[in-house]
């Protein structure tokens, strides 16, 4: 497997993880440029060191993950979108949606001045739902003559660009119509956990 070949992986493994970047730029209070150096990293790290788990596991557990990641996906995304829904709607109800903070996108819905949505328990469910189709090329990584190291390199370089990019274009998006886009991503995660859920049962 050749340079080109893997970079092509790392973009199809990369666009989840952008999708879900996206979503986050939406509703993160912080700047574009943390958010994206944040979900980058998250994204970046763990898409990177699934295909090397799975190279290490080899094919002996490969079925077994093949057969639940849609499920494991969808109960992660379904939640996490979930929770994203509620708390836009709750923050609405008291008054503290996107009408009372136009031009303070970086201050509404800040709580002790942190921000919750890229807090590491809800970075690393999301990076874990978003990685699992990575493990998965990991095991095919073991039966095929591939540098692993160039291949995880690539893989978490392309993820990290993806994801900057997309939580940039996502937090941009989001400055004046804070709310709205928060249960926008909500309901994009739902969605995309629906898919991974299909997928599974077709």
């Amino acid at each position: 497997m050749n340079v080109w070949e893997i970079l092509i992986i790392g973009i199809g493994l990369a666009a989840d993880a952008f999708a879900v970047s996206l979503c986050k730029g939406l509703s993160s209070k912080q700047t574009y440029l943390k958010t994206g150096i944040i979900c980058g990293a998250w994204f970046g790290i763990f898409q990177g060191l699934m295909p090397l788990l799975g190279w290490l596991l080899g094919s002996t557990v490969a079925s077994y993950i093949d057969a639940y990641k849609s499920y494991i996906s969808f109960i992660l995304l379904a939640f996490l979108g979930g929770k994203m829904i509620v708390e836009s709607v709750k923050d609405l109800r008291e008054g503290k949606g996107c009408e009372s903070c136009l031009g303070e996108a970086n201050t509404c819905n800040v709580e002790n001045g942190k921000d919750s949505s890229l807090a590491p328990a809800i970075m690393v469910a999301m990076a874990v739902a978003t990685s699992i189709d990575a493990l998965a090329v990991g095991f095919d990584f073991a039966v095929r003559e591939v540098n692993i190291l160039l291949a995880i390199s690539i893989i978490g370089t392309v993820t990290f660009i993806c994801c900057f990019i997309g939580s940039a274009v996502g937090a941009k998006i989001g400055e004046k119509f804070k709310t709205p886009a928060e249960i926008a991503g909500g309901v994009i995660l739902i969605g995309m956990g629906l898919k991974f859920l299909i997928e599974g049962l077709i």
